[in-house]
């Protein structure tokens, strides 16, 4: 005799469970739904009832998923990406319009963003795109949390590799990068890729066409600051150089750090989109046996028409600025 179910996996519950598994505890998933810790728990409780199959441990005051509860987030992934899509195909929102919340770092905001948003007034009337800037993680959880709809993030190949022994073969530019899975229930692809330069003081003995790495060694390097992707770069690098870098002043600011190249407090790794406004006293060299790249991605988690619009406008080539 076939099995009849007389229930459905409610929405709510799977949107606290997605939020449970990426908050980590009741409380947090709570204040990140405007709801109390007990009203989140009796609607999980209500849930693995539905689900019949145990979803949670429970560990003192905390929870930790099961096995079945890490595969229920799978689908519940899926099934609400699913539902909103649906209400958007209901509404009949064909025409790129309101407002797109876009996070992104710096860079990539002036470099492709800004000419993107002026091309959107005349290409689209009625679409707004509205800026924030934030480093790769923040981006990443704005848009997890629904505070902004697509997301410009960078990696460097380098970093993707495996850790190397002194001296080690770098990989290939498109090593890691390119293929760089997005996160879980996010969609992700390559718009720019861009080569990373070596900063010198003018008249450095070392600004020949391509610069070895090696020859620096023995500099005092300005790098980001500590825990960034940008400090954890130069240590890369280095490492498949065969040297341990000197590192001396720290900055997150591009323009700050070509300055004080300039000044000769020191060298620094600078991507080229970086690199806008350099002093003309600071010479910028691509690497000689090292395809050192940083890529940009845009990660959305609805294709919606005015998100569309603005991925076609970035992929588009820039004006003259």
């Amino acid at each position: 005799m076939a099995c009849k179910f007389d229930f459905m996996l409610d929405p709510t519950r799977l949107r606290l469970l997605r939020d449970l598994a990426e908050y980590g505890t009741m409380t947090a998933v709570g204040e990140a739904g405007g709801m109390t810790s007990s009203a989140v728990s009796q609607h999980l409780a209500r849930l693995e009832r539905e689900a019949g199959v145990r979803l949670f441990l429970r560990v003192g005051r905390r929870v930790r998923l099961t096995a079945e509860g890490h595969r229920l987030v799978g689908h519940a992934h899926t099934v609400l990406n699913a539902l909103d899509a649906a209400e958007r195909d209901l509404r009949g929102a064909g025409t790129p319009r309101g407002p797109v919340h876009v996070a992104t770092f710096a860079t990539a905001a002036g470099r492709h963003l800004l000419p993107a948003v002026r091309a959107a007034r005349t290409r689209f009337p009625e679409l707004r795109v509205i800026i924030h800037e934030h480093e790769p993680a923040d981006a990443t959880a704005a848009l997890r949390e629904g505070r902004c709809d697509l997301a410009l993030v960078y990696s460097y190949n380098l970093l993707s590799a495996a850790a190397p022994a002194s001296g080690a073969t770098p990989p290939p530019a498109e090593a890691a990068s390119a293929s760089a899975p997005a996160p879980d229930g996010l969609s992700g692809r390559l718009l720019y890729r861009e080569p990373v330069l070596v900063a010198l003081p003018s008249g450095h003995p070392a600004a020949s066409t391509a610069v070895d790495l090696r020859k620096l060694s023995s500099e005092q390097w300005i790098v980001g600051s500590r825990g960034t992707a940008d400090h954890q770069l130069i240590e890369r690098a280095a490492a498949f150089a065969g040297f341990l870098p000197e590192t001396s002043h720290s900055a997150d600011d591009y323009a700050l750090i070509l300055r004080m190249v300039g000044q000769g407090l020191g060298v620094a790794l600078v991507p080229e989109g970086g690199t806008e406004g350099a002093p003309p006293d600071v010479l910028l060299r691509p690497l000689a046996g090292l395809p050192l790249t940083r890529d940009i991605h845009a990660l959305t988690r609805h294709a919606t028409p005015a998100v569309q619009a603005v991925l076609e406008l970035l992929r588009a080539p820039a004006p003259d600025r």
